[in-house]
């Protein structure tokens, strides 16, 4: 099962994806602060539900999903909600709302609710395996599977680093993308000016301009990887054996520049020294990453 979480309380969000992973109950693949924001991520990772706060600012949970039935997305809902009353309980059925978990989140009920979301979900495919089965019985059917798309890796993976509203990050899936697209002809990272160059010159940017965009590309990647660098420090700060940290904190990024940023949090330092980016590093081992898990088997929704 694969889950989106839209909720503007940062702790809220990140206890929903601890019991879900911790629990194996299924992949969060993205998440947002508010409805607004979280419209465009949906409608292009398409996941297969969408755990959604009620009260939020500009867009609230019923307001959410009346805008994302209307870009077509088909998932089910799962209401967020600290104040529950009949009103607000009828009009959530009424837009496709099945279950709710109520705040403050209880771990019991929230295994309680995903358990019951993944049974529906295995019932709707038994379903539409027997009607697929009865209207072609003389053919053999092959399981349908729900494989992500280069971008839909991409943004888990950033929304991991927690970088995935950042300025950069269409950058970094343009680029991406484009390493997949020509990979026969690039199997290797190829150097980042001639990448910057490729990828503005395939956004339709004038020849004119591709200089200035390229320059302007890679102040926004390094911009976007030290904001991920920051954020995974202050996960290994709070917790060292966080397991996200453990994975992109070495991986990703200088470790020894993780660790001093690290130490200057702990310390409680006001002003923190600069960290060295490495471009060619993160990209690189992104798309290796992204490579291995495309190339995964993929599993049945």
């Amino acid at each position: 099962m694969r889950y989106f979480i839209v909720d503007d309380d940062t702790a809220s969000r990140k206890m929903l994806k601890q019991i879900i992973t911790e629990g194996d109950l299924g992949l969060v693949i993205g998440e947002a602060e508010s409805g607004s924001s979280s419209l465009s991520l949906i409608s292009t990772m398409h996941p297969d539900v969408v755990l959604i706060d009620f009260l939020m600012p500009e867009l609230d949970g019923i307001e959410t999903i009346e805008q994302l039935r209307k870009k077509g997305y088909q998932g089910q809902f799962i209401m967020i909600s600290q104040v529950v009353n009949k009103e607000m309980v009828g009009e959530a059925y009424e837009k496709g709302v099945e279950f709710f978990i109520h705040k403050p989140i209880n771990r019991i009920e929230v295994h309680s609710i995903l358990r019951k979301t993944a049974e529906q979900f295995r019932l709707q495919d038994s379903l539409l395996a027997i009607r697929e089965s009865l209207a072609n019985i003389t053919t053999p059917s092959k399981p349908v599977y729900k494989k992500q798309s280069v971008k839909e890796i991409v943004y888990s993976i950033l929304s991991d680093m927690g970088v995935i509203g950042e300025v950069g990050s269409d950058d970094i899936v343009a680029m991406i993308e484009f390493l997949f697209d020509q990979h026969d002809l690039m199997p290797q990272l190829p150097p980042l000016k001639k990448l910057y160059e490729a990828v503005a010159t395939q956004s339709g940017i004038a020849s004119s301009n591709i200089q200035k965009e390229s320059k302007a590309m890679e102040q926004r990647l390094r911009r976007t990887i030290l904001t991920a660098m920051n954020n995974v420090a202050s996960l290994g700060a709070i917790d060292y054996t966080n397991p996200e940290f453990e994975h992109y904190a070495p991986r990703y990024f200088d470790f020894q520049e993780i660790r001093n940023q690290m130490i200057q949090m702990q310390e409680g330092r006001k002003s923190f020294t600069k960290m060295k980016v490495n471009n060619k590093k993160f990209l690189q081992v992104l798309y290796l990453e992204v490579q291995e898990k495309y190339q995964q088997i993929p599993t049945n929704r």
